[in-house]
């Protein structure tokens, strides 16, 4: 696959496993999990789901920005939390971080997440 590009950024956590942050084929690209990790530190950020979730968009945006991008052009995200009881919170950080029209999006409640943390999402974009 000669027009495949692994996108990485120092803005956003390093892969804590065999996996890219995003790669990009064409103009679609497709970003993987993100977790509220500090990039500077790799240590979970402090704080309740608004918090972690604010974190978890910060390092999509900055994947997104190295793929050339930005959220605005997410046509899909997929969102995985330890408790649905958090929904309407990650929504109102959510609409902080994107613009009409939004995205499509899928939202599913899960056992366990890395590292504990309460929340991940992934992306696709098409740029």
């Amino acid at each position: 696959m000669s027009n495949r590009a692994i996108i990485a950024t120092e803005s956003a956590p390093a892969a804590i496993g065999p996996y890219s942050q995003a790669v990009k084929v064409g103009n679609t690209v497709w970003i993987s999990g993100q977790i509220p990790l500090d990039p500077e530190t790799m240590a979970c950020v402090e704080g309740g789901i608004e918090q972690q979730a604010t974190r978890v968009f910060e390092n999509l945006a900055a994947i997104a920005g190295a793929a050339g991008g930005g959220l605005n052009d997410a046509v899909k995200i997929n969102i995985s939390l330890t408790d649905l009881g958090d929904f309407a919170a990650v929504n109102g950080v959510m609409a902080q971080f994107f613009e009409e029209p939004y995205p499509a999006r899928a939202c599913v409640q899960v056992a366990a997440l890395p590292k504990g943390v309460a929340i991940e999402v992934e992306a696709v974009l098409c740029l």
